[in-house]
């Protein structure tokens, strides 16, 4: 891929893609760290003369219908605190404004406009005429072929990778190509589904695999063990054991359950296969917690995607809270993604320990499966 660190931007009109995604509510943003993480891109840019349109989405609007809840008014705001600027939100579809040398702009909701969903060619056209550069640094995107990710790249003059994107990748990279032994991956979530491929990509490359949440549900019942009434993807049961068939798996030796309403609900160990018909195992036990510390210490590189158990609520949060110390404690080189994956780090106080923290949560699945990104393929394109 052509680097931005190599293309000249002084008096050039700029297009670069970030994700600003940021999870609200009641209009708060919860977490900035996707905007944060987008600013040195932005400031660069900034600094080096050239006159800024940032683009990004939120949520998952109806395209052509306009959803104030989902406006970028409040990524607009924080990009102008921490660029130390006001950045003006532009109105929908309006690529060719005036901007000048050393501003940032940045536009409404991508998601908006009909045709950026489905990477339409004319929509694509639009966005890129306007612009000198187009910069992807969105890398939590990569995996979508939209208009703003993919079509864009195909037309713009130049078509280059962000310092973020290209980060993102060199981290992934050295995690899965190359990794210093023993390699790690520690696999949660509630859906075992969202982490088949993956699962079975690592079974490949990785010295041990550690499963929590619903993703151990499915090992446990592989083995003969019985989980109750948890969450469950029965049908991959199969798909576990040929898992099992090429890579050590840890699967949880206790774990804690509840009957009812998990908030209003005490934590109740059990070990496995003593799960009543009528319980949810929501984290993984303490003797589970200790072993998985155990395996962490000596990994040369751990991969981090998901939490082990429903680590919102703190008595089903203790195993996702001992994974994430160790990992931050760990000496190996580590790597998380996914969007629980980071709120469990940040609610551990884990955040610096760990050596990447990376803002894709399907991409880096994607990425991990070894699937090719529409967006950095072109972006390679591009480059031949």
């Amino acid at each position: 891929m052509i680097s931005m660190r190599d293309v000249p931007l002084k008096g050039r009109r700029v297009l670069i893609r970030e994700d600003l995604n940021t999870p609200i509510r009641n209009g708060v943003v919860q977490n900035a760290a996707r905007i944060e993480a987008a600013l040195p891109t932005i400031r660069h840019c900034v600094e080096q003369g050239a006159a800024v349109m940032v683009a990004s989405h939120v949520g998952r609007p109806t395209p052509g219908q306009w959803d104030g809840s989902l406006s970028l008014a409040h990524a607009a705001e924080l990009l102008g605190e921490g660029l130390g600027q006001e950045v003006p939100l532009v109105a929908l579809g309006n690529f060719d404004i005036d901007i000048a040398a050393g501003q940032a702009m940045l536009l409404e909701n991508i998601r908006f406009l009909d045709g950026e969903l489905t990477n339409d060619d004319d929509l694509a056209r639009r966005m890129a005429a306007p612009f000198d550069v187009f910069v992807m640094d969105a890398f939590a995107t990569a995996h979508r072929a939209h208009a703003s990710t993919h079509g864009v790249a195909r037309h713009a003059a130049i078509a280059c990778a962000g310092p973020l994107l290209e980060a993102e990748v060199a981290a992934l990279q050295r995690a899965l190509a190359n990794p210093a032994r023993p390699l790690v991956a520690v696999v949660g979530g509630a859906k075992a589904s969202s982490k088949l491929r993956a699962l079975e990509a690592l079974a490949d490359i990785a010295d041990r695999i550690i499963v929590g949440g619903g993703v151990a549900n499915v090992f446990l019942v592989a083995r003969g063990w019985q989980v109750g009434a948890s969450l469950l993807d029965a049908d991959l049961v199969d798909v576990a054991r040929r898992i099992e068939a090429k890579v050590d798996v840890l699967i949880p030796e206790d774990v804690m359950t509840a009957r009812g309403e998990p908030a209003a609900t005490p934590a109740v160990l059990r070990r496995r296969g003593e799960v009543a018909a009528d319980e949810r195992i929501l984290d993984i036990g303490p003797a589970s917690a200790r072993a998985a510390k155990a395996a962490l210490a000596s990994a040369g590189t751990i991969l981090w995607s998901g939490p082990l158990g429903m680590f919102e609520l703190d008595h089903f949060g203790e195993g996702t809270r001992v994974v994430a110390e160790a990992i931050a404690e760990s000496a190996a080189f580590s790597i998380a993604g996914g969007g629980d994956t980071i709120a469990a780090i940040d609610k551990n106080g884990a955040r610096d320990g760990l050596s990447y923290i990376s803002t894709g949560g399907g991409a880096f699945l994607e990425f991990v499966e070894g699937k090719p990104l529409p967006a950095i393929e072109m972006l390679k394109a591009r480059a031949r």
